[in-house]
């Protein structure tokens, strides 16, 4: 199915183009992992709907288990990232931070 698509110019959700045309998933980069973990956070704390149902539900716990995750990545590569990754790295931990404390 993915092939078809390729073939009619659009790739499936999630995926993209590569340089052969053929429809793969993106390159895990340190920033697209960091992103994502933001995201499932901002999920978890009611800011990003639910992509079927709709619904924002609120876990308090699965949030901070994720920025508890982002700020061990930040311990345990501190010295070791390039300026663009930390801050990114940074600037995310920073707004889920204050996101998370504003939680009813």
């Amino acid at each position: 199915m993915s092939e078809n698509l390729a073939q009619c110019g659009e790739c499936p959700e999630g995926r993209v183009r590569d340089a052969s045309g053929r429809c793969v998933m993106p390159e895990v980069t340190f920033a697209s992992f960091i992103l994502s973990l933001n995201t499932s956070a901002l999920y978890h704390m009611g800011e990003l709907p639910h992509p079927e149902t709709g619904q924002r539900l609120v876990d308090r716990e699965l949030a901070k288990h994720t920025i508890d995750t982002l700020i061990l990545l930040a311990e345990k590569t501190k010295g070791n990232l390039d300026y663009e990754e930390n801050e990114l790295l940074t600037r995310i931990l920073y707004e889920l931070k204050m996101r998370f404390v504003k939680l009813v």
